[in-house]
């Protein structure tokens, strides 16, 4: 499973890649374990239209990872994601979840 996260500040993001032990998304489909750090956000505006795209980290090997979910979604098995890959998004001030979809 790819696990790919937007935001930027997390202690876990290794550029656009979570690398947190186990993850779980909250029943407002928020990363649970999301940890600001003290590196400045990247403003991704500044790549979108540029000729230099970000550069990304390996898809990791999520077989030891235990991908936790309380949201009511498709992809939610028994409290756990069952999703080929997922996207947190930088919003507001926590990830969300943008591979949810409501069962």
């Amino acid at each position: 499973m790819d696990i790919r996260c937007r935001k930027t500040r997390c202690i876990y993001n290794d550029r656009y890649t979570c690398k947190a032990k186990d993850i779980v998304v909250r029943k407002n489909c928020e990363c649970g374990d999301y940890q600001k750090g003290n590196e400045k956000a990247v403003d991704k505006t500044k790549w979108l239209f540029t000729d230099n795209p970000p550069v990304y980290a390996l898809q990791r090997d999520t077989s030891k990872m235990k991908i936790g979910c309380k949201a009511d979604c498709l992809f939610n098995c028994e409290g756990k994601c069952v999703a080929n890959g997922i996207t947190l998004n930088d919003i507001k001030e926590k990830p969300m979840c943008v591979t949810f979809l409501k069962r």
